[in-house]
């Protein structure tokens, strides 16, 4: 069965959401919300994903996920069947939906591993690389995750769900993603419980230490939640988007490929082959010589700073 990827329909509203919210930021809200080289290079890199995105559909979709779904759901006595001995799932509403579930749940192992492991952040920080929070950020996309995102989600096909079924989840999903990312759609009540919502995004894409690596969800928070990612949005907190170590230009090269040239460089201040490894594929800040910190490291840290204080404080009462 053929399903259309409802990105073909999405693009083009893409284009037309950000136009939009950038004249109605212009003429009656916030002049600063959106900055004109910053738009051009997000679209840029928007449409330069779209292009490779295409080119790449053979290798992703029709290659790796067809692939495995005919290795491990072969067709026995002309019904699809997996090799665990039960028959493939079909296209019954109950099916999407877990389906779609299930795609949740794999963006979130997904998008945090882009936030832990620093090789694949280095793909990633493209997308949270700018200063503003706008629809024009939400298509600002780094293009290496193309290559390593679909052997996130493979596993799906394997226990036998078809890919096509699996394409068009994604691709809700990515409709979901865009429109998280505007300022103009506040507190939702009662769907803030369990959806993934538009003041959560503002709090992930944030670079106060307070918010860092928070909110990995797609459609739903409970996994933020279940795994112990989740943060509420303060509004005594002033946000600042980006990123600790921004690319400071608007250049596109220099956007995609800043951080893959910060891992080499940093690579070469030790010899030792462990060190070499870890600022690979640890967790971003990570250093052999704590020149650097982590996001954990730096919590833990500012945690004792302030239980000192405190006893210090308490000292000095007493």
């Amino acid at each position: 069965m053929d399903f259309t990827n409802p990105l073909v329909y999405g693009v083009p509203c893409f284009l037309a959401f950000i136009a939009l919210e950038l004249t109605y930021s212009k003429v009656f809200d916030d002049k600063k919300l959106y900055i004109w080289k910053d738009l051009v290079a997000s679209v840029s890199l928007g449409i330069g994903s779209v292009i490779l995105g295409a080119l790449l559909k053979t290798i992703s979709v029709i290659v790796v996920f067809t692939f495995a779904y005919e290795i491990f759901n072969p067709l026995v006595d002309g019904v699809r069947t997996n090799i665990m001995g039960y028959e493939s799932f079909g296209y019954t509403w109950y099916v999407w939906i877990i389906c779609m579930l299930l795609d949740d749940f794999t963006y979130y192992w997904f998008h945090r591993q882009n936030h832990m492991v620093r090789f694949l952040w280095a793909a990633h920080i493209v997308h949270h690389s700018s200063h503003n929070f706008n629809l024009g950020t939400a298509v600002r996309n780094g293009w290496f995750t193309l290559l390593y995102k679909p052997f996130f989600y493979v596993w799906i096909v394997i226990i036998g769900f078809p890919p096509e079924m699996l394409v068009v989840c994604l691709g809700i999903e990515a409709l979901w993603q865009f429109q998280l990312h505007t300022k103009y759609i506040k507190n939702m009540g009662f769907l803030e419980k369990f959806v993934n919502t538009h003041t959560m995004h503002q709090v992930h894409h944030a670079c106060n230490i307070e918010y860092i690596d928070k909110n990995h969800g797609g459609f739903l928070n409970i996994f933020d939640k279940i795994f112990g990612t989740w943060k509420e949005l303060d509004d005594t907190i002033e946000i600042q988007y980006g990123v600790s170590t921004p690319p400071n230009s608007y250049n596109l090269y220099t956007i995609l490929m800043h951080e893959y040239q910060n891992i080499w460089q940093d690579m070469k201040k030790s010899k030792n082959w462990y060190h070499k490894f870890m600022y690979v594929f640890g967790p971003p800040g990570w250093s052999h010589d704590g020149s650097t910190l982590t996001v954990k490291q730096i919590r833990k840290q500012l945690a004792e700073e302030k239980l000192e204080e405190k006893e210090t404080e308490e000292l000095m009462v007493a």
